[in-house]
């Protein structure tokens, strides 16, 4: 098959950051300026469409020619972008994505950072000097006297700084043909590129947002602030009521005591430290000036295409230890929670597309707080469908114990799937069926499986709230000792996992525990998954009995060596199970004719007519055994509803 390297520049006043990709190439003045590509091993050429230049019929023809492999570095962007410049949509299933190649063998997101980690010689890698030439040609400029007032710059204004831009152009398509070939090495299960293309007509596809509602909640949002913080002057006497380092000073001068953090989490112990009315009220002005659900509601806006579909929500293979998604504009995977009702919900949709403030203020003790618990139902399905929104239950714990073999914790996910009360009767010698939902035993049950799965121990469980949950201090490491105790199969899991890595990583020999192989390929460090699947770490070492890789260090995004052992691979290796899961579960929606329109963790939304399947169609679907799963006991609950809600 030939193929054809990709890759362009382009213009559009929408910001791509802010708005993504869809809404970007929709706007009005969206235009490609310049277009490189190379066939096969030919030389990189640029064709130059800003200063009137054609794109070759032979391209044209090119970019849908199911016989021509076309492959881009995000390709989505091109495949995007392309889309709208000829007025008809490229099928993703003729594209090929080299960030994604990379991301699935643990390297960095980035053309630059990605030629930079695997040595390309200097001619192949990506200019360094781009990100001028796109700020100064590809995005709007401030008009000033000097410029003469314009908001853009044309080829004509510097054809010096254009004749660079080519070059750079040029050179990125040379730099992702290189980096394709160094990559190109490593095995990558097929199934990942057909889940890629799901993955992309799901974005195409996009969600509908209301955003009536959206608008209205941001109108409510405001005027409310606005009264919280006069409220807030007018009992502090602060200019900036929103200032930290002034509240900080304003309690202190009240109170006599010297707040360290008025982060949320330090909040409780504040109140539990000053007794004084005035305070509390300044934190509960506070909570409210610092919700910031109206951010949700402008990014809908801001993303929203010309249809009312927001597009681009996921970003596959976004973690790259995992190859779960990402969440992208919106960001719907730390959307808060519902904890209002059916009905509660019903009514303040109604109020707020009513732009009613008066009548919220009866009804709503905390505006804000309202607000922030519509977020998700500002995803509408489009007219005569409904959402029918399916998710795994419990999936890692079930994952764990099926890799593990814990036969006690599978017998539970084969039954009645209760853990959280299984887990404090096993922990704590109990009957059967002795512990309920509300006895103080089922809270310390359900903390010990959410924090100590992956070699926790009391850090994790402090970090999880054990504390606020009404644990004492002193019963934690007893917790962590019990856990572990009940759970002797996953605990030597852990070890089993870290053993075989680090003879993986000293004798270059495969290793295997149970249905995972721990293998080394040059650089990388390989570890299949059940599906057959595999992730991967690049650069593996053990220095004093530690093991370690190098990988984007999460506090700082920086390349860097991160430090790893045992529990944390059996993380890396359940989550990445998990998603497996789920890919197999959106790929036999796709297939059944249930559109996914987005999903977030492990839960899966699809548009569907109304009179058309059930909820228990669905989750029947979700739940069916997944050949290379033998024995996992998967567990999907579904419901129906006419917006977005966690039910």
């Amino acid at each position: 098959m030939r193929t054809l390297a990709i890759d362009i520049e382009t213009y559009s006043s929408v910001s791509l950051q802010k708005s993504g990709v869809y809404a970007y190439a929709e706007s009005p003045d969206f235009e490609i300026l310049l277009f490189g590509y190379a066939w096969d091993d030919d030389p990189a050429e640029v064709i130059d469409l800003a200063s009137g230049q054609d794109l070759p019929d032979e391209i044209k023809s090119a970019l849908y020619d199911p016989e021509i492999l076309k492959m881009a570095f995000n390709a989505s962007f091109e495949r995007t972008c392309l889309s709208k410049f000829l007025g008809q949509t490229t099928p993703p299933e003729q594209w090929s994505c080299t960030a994604v190649m990379a991301r699935e063998l643990g390297l960095p997101g980035s053309l630059e950072a990605v030629g930079e980690v695997i040595g390309l010689p200097e001619d192949k890698q990506k200019l360094k000097t781009g990100r001028a030439l796109i700020r100064y040609f590809s995005i709007p400029c401030k008009p000033t006297k000097v410029n003469g007032n314009r908001t853009r710059n044309y080829p004509f204004h510097d054809p010096d700084r254009w004749e660079l831009y080519i070059e750079y152009n040029r050179q990125d398509v040379e730099a992702e043909r290189a980096i394709r070939k160094k990559l190109s090495r490593f095995s990558i299960a097929d199934s990942e590129h057909v889940l890629w293309c799901a993955d992309q007509h799901i974005n195409d596809r996009g969600v509908k947002c209301d955003l009536n509602l959206a608008k209205n909640a941001i109108v409510i949002d405001e005027c409310i602030k606005d009264e919280l913080a006069q409220k807030a002057k007018a009992l502090t006497g602060l200019e900036n009521p929103n200032s930290q380092s002034q509240l900080k000073d304003w309690i202190f001068d009240q109170t006599g005591f010297f707040v360290e953090s008025l982060e949320k989490k330090k909040i409780k112990s504040v109140r539990e430290s000053i007794d004084d009315p005035s305070v509390n009220e300044l934190l509960d002005i506070r909570a409210g000036l610092t919700k910031t659900s109206n951010e949700k509601y402008k990014a809908m806006i801001t993303a929203a295409c010309s249809d009312n579909r927001i597009r681009g929500l996921t970003m596959f293979y976004g973690a790259s230890r995992t190859g779960r998604w990402a969440g992208r504009l919106v960001q719907m995977q730390n959307l808060p929670q519902n904890k209002l009702s059916d009905q509660d919900l019903d009514i303040a949709r109604q109020l707020v597309l009513d732009c009613d403030i008066d009548t919220m203020r009866v009804v709503y003790e905390d505006i804000p707080y309202t607000l922030s618990q519509l977020i998700r139902t500002a995803f509408v399905p489009r007219d005569g469908f409904r959402f029918i929104v399916s998710d795994f239950s419990a999936i890692e714990a079930r994952v764990i114990a099926w890799l593990a073999q814990e036969k006690w914790r599978l017998d539970v996910f084969n039954t009645h799937g209760k853990i959280y009360e299984a887990s404090a009767e096993q922990m704590f010698h109990l009957p059967s069926g002795s512990v309920k939902k509300g006895d103080p035993t089922r809270q310390k049950g359900k903390i010990a499986e959410l924090a100590l799965g992956y070699g926790g121990s009391v850090g994790a469980l402090t970090a999880m709230g054990a504390l606020d949950m009404g644990l004492k201090e002193s019963e934690l490491k007893p917790l962590v000792d019990r856990w572990r105790a009940a759970n002797p199969a996953i605990v030597k899991y852990w070890w089993d996992i870290d053993k075989a890595v680090s003879q993986a990583i000293k004798t270059r020999k495969p290793q295997t525990v149970r249905n995972i192989c721990i293998y080394m390929k040059g650089p990388l460090l390989r570890i299949q998954l059940p599906s057959g699947r595999t992730i991967s770490y690049v650069c593996p070492k053990i220095e004093d009995h530690n093991i370690s890789y190098k990988g984007n260090i999460q506090t700082s995004g920086k390349w860097g060596p991160i430090k790893s052992y045992g529990p944390k691979f059996v993380e890396n290796i359940v989550q990445a199970t998990a998603r497996d899961c789920l890919a197999e579960a959106i790929l036999r929606l796709e297939k059944r004719g249930f559109p996914v329109v987005f999903h977030v963790h492990d839960e899966v939304i699809c548009e569907v007519p109304k009179g058309i399947s059930s909820a228990d169609e669905i989750s029947q679907i979700m739940s069916k055994t997944i050949s290379w799963a033998q024995g996992l006991p998967l567990r999907a609950d579904a419901y129906e509803c006419d917006y977005y809600q966690k039910q």
